[in-house]
């Protein structure tokens, strides 16, 4: 599969956030719910649901933290 370098942020986020939603969700529900006949159903709804906020966030988020890391000096402890 070939995608074009200026999309490599966007996919980079989209799979990153894929991937965390699902492991995310999948401990979540089983906490919650257990392994039981409703597990897939619900974890599959709730990973959907999860997955829709994550990408934006993961998207989004990092600009403006980083312009807040921006406003921090940080400083070694051995001066």
């Amino acid at each position: 599969m070939k995608i074009n370098k200026k999309f490599e942020p966007i996919v980079f986020t989209f799979l990153m956030a894929l991937s965390m939603s699902f492991i995310i969700s999948f401990v979540v529900v089983s906490i919650n719910f257990g392994y039981s006949d409703i597990f897939l159903k619900t974890w599959i709804v709730i990973w959907s649901e999860a997955f829709v906020i994550a990408f934006p966030s993961a998207y989004f988020l990092p600009r403006g933290i980083k312009k807040m890391m921006n406003t921090i000096t940080f400083v070694d402890s051995n001066s």
